[in-house]
């Protein structure tokens, strides 16, 4: 019989690939070695090979990770019972939270998805159109009358515009968290500068 994993490989793991993320987030995959996210993490090279097996195991598994809880996200709020303007408020509000512990994932998401082997660069943005193909199908439900200009998917990509790239001026000790930010976007999205309310 084969020798079960300690109570605390998954959460290794996890560890690892958090400490990973912030190294590429920072100094870029190509940048980083192995040595280094095991200093981070407080691990000898070989336990680190232990949980993967070099750095490209690690791209994949931040940027899979990553991509797929944004898709999970989707799924569950297009499958909520509601109005399309609620559905989007709720895809905002999650995405933003999401985005909130995940900006150094995002970072790696969207900035080193060139180094992926070609299979895995399809299946990672296969999952990224889905997310997308999400939002866009809420747009369209809440402005059937663009659909014959195909304005969905390019609606769809200014908001994306808006949530994906807070990270890079939001600060942790600013007048704004992601709490506040998430129905200002919803409000901005949906009804235009005039539908902009102050947090508070």
């Amino acid at each position: 019989m084969g020798r079960g994993r300690s109570a605390g490989y998954d959460e290794q793991r996890e560890m690892i690939l958090a400490q990973a993320a912030q190294l590429f987030a920072r100094g870029g995959y190509a940048g980083t070695s192995m040595n280094q996210v095991a200093e981070a993490c407080g691990l000898s090279k070989a336990t680190l090979y232990h949980y993967y097996r070099d750095k490209y195991d690690l791209l994949v598994s931040i940027a899979d990770s990553h991509v797929s809880r944004l898709q999970a996200i989707v799924g569950e709020s297009l499958g909520e019972d509601a109005p399309p303007a609620v559905q989007m408020r709720t895809l905002i509000r999650r995405l933003v939270e999401e985005y909130a512990g995940a900006q150094h994932a995002h970072r790696v998401l969207t900035e080193d998805v060139k180094f992926l082997e070609p299979g895995d660069r399809d299946r990672i943005l296969g999952k990224e159109r889905e997310v997308v193909n999400g939002f866009a199908q809420v747009v369209a439900a809440l402005r059937p009358d663009l659909r014959e200009q195909a304005l969905g998917k390019p609606l769809t990509m200014l908001l994306f515009g808006m949530i994906n790239w807070l990270f890079t001026w939001m600060k942790p000790d600013g007048p704004l968290d992601h709490d506040a930010m998430a129905p200002i976007v919803a409000d901005l999205f949906l009804g235009g500068l005039g539908a902009v309310k102050a947090p508070g």
